[in-house]
């Protein structure tokens, strides 16, 4: 029988592994592997550019089939050797939109103003025709969605956003800077092992209603756009901790709380590009400082990994210490970061705030 490869997104790098046709007559192995970037598919085949060239591949004869991480571009933990234009352009996917549309490289997302992630363009690689031909086309499209051009512009930690020709241009357009944020990642299995242990963690492949109505309750949405964009992934989990169990003693949960059916702590990890993305991490204030979001996180991870999945990333604004010391003692680093630019023309509503970035 062979596997599904309807998944696996053209452009992205994956590993497939295939049967032979004859053994091979050095080894005598029956299956080989072919890494590199998806060309394209049909009903038939499917077609790798691999180090050596294409090779075109019979559905038929895959065995298994999968995304990997863009190549790395440096030496060091797997997590960190990914250069900046290369990891994000791999977290594009894992957070859902509406609508998504490509310009060259880029990848332009609206999703009726309902977060930053999910309605702005992120700008890496070339957009296939000069910066301000790109940058008007990316407002047209915006302004057609009745939406502010935003565009989210990555580089090294603490950058100035002047210094990249592109941000250079939005600024003399009189675009505004916001919502700086830090990219931070780490390996799938550290965090995992990181767990300092607590209640029972259920983790869905989709978000039921308890847990969409406790995620409403953090940001304003409409149901049908927030389920759109939070299951918009290729694949994406949800982990929730509820009220109930042992969990009442151990939280000093009233009574009344604790016979509760509404998750007290949430969080999403979403998959793309052999990465899995972590976000729309909340608590109930009311029992923050309990190590929930941190053993949420970890117990996420394991999932990761159970999927196959090693390499995590995530998303926090830069002021946000208390975020971001949890994630560094789970094992998180700092990668990189990126600014969210915004046009001076708004010719719908603003964007709501997104906590998550």
């Amino acid at each position: 029988m062979s596997a599904d490869v309807s998944n696996l997104p053209p452009g992205s790098r994956v590993v497939v592994r295939w049967r032979l046709a004859q053994p091979d007559p050095a080894s005598g192995a029956t299956l080989t592997d072919s890494v590199g970037t998806l060309t394209g598919t049909d009903a038939t085949h499917l077609e790798v550019l691999t180090a050596r060239g294409p090779v075109r591949i019979e559905r038929a004869r895959v065995v298994a089939a999968k995304e990997v991480p863009p190549k790395p571009s440096r030496r060091g933990a797997a997590h960190l050797a990914t250069s900046i234009e290369d990891l994000h352009g791999a977290v594009v996917p894992s957070w859902g939109a509406l609508e998504r549309e490509q310009l060259g490289d880029w990848a332009l997302r609206a999703s009726r103003g309902f977060t930053q992630r999910g309605n702005s363009t992120v700008p890496v690689g070339s957009p296939g025709m000069p910066l301000e031909a790109a940058v008007a086309r990316v407002e047209q499209w915006y302004a057609a969605r009745q939406l502010p051009a935003k565009l989210a512009l990555a580089g090294p930690e603490g950058f100035d956003v002047g210094d990249d020709p592109l941000g250079a241009l939005l600024l003399a357009r009189g675009y505004t800077v916001g919502s700086l944020t830090l990219v931070l990642t780490a390996s799938a299995a550290t965090v995992a092992a990181a767990d300092p242990g607590g209640p029972s963690v259920s983790i869905e492949p989709t978000p039921g209603d308890a847990w969409l109505r406790a995620y409403q309750g953090t940001r304003r949405s409409d149901p049908e756009t927030a389920r759109g964009v939070l299951t918009g992934s290729p694949r994406q989990l949800f982990g929730s901790v509820l009220p109930g169990g042992g969990l009442s003693q151990q939280l000093g949960l009233r009574a009344r709380d604790a016979a509760g059916t509404t998750p007290i702590a949430l969080a999403r990890l979403g998959f793309g590009a052999g990465w899995a993305g972590l976000g729309a991490v909340w608590t109930d204030p009311a029992y923050r400082g309990r190590g929930l979001a941190a053993h949420l996180t970890a117990r996420l991870a394991d999932a990761a990994l159970r999927e196959g999945v090693s390499l995590l990333h995530l998303q926090v604004e830069h002021d946000n210490a208390t975020a971001i010391r949890l994630y560094e003692r789970l094992g998180f680093a700092h990668h990189s970061s990126y600014a969210y630019l915004t046009s001076p023309q708004e010719p719908g509503p603003a964007t709501p705030p997104d906590a998550s970035s």
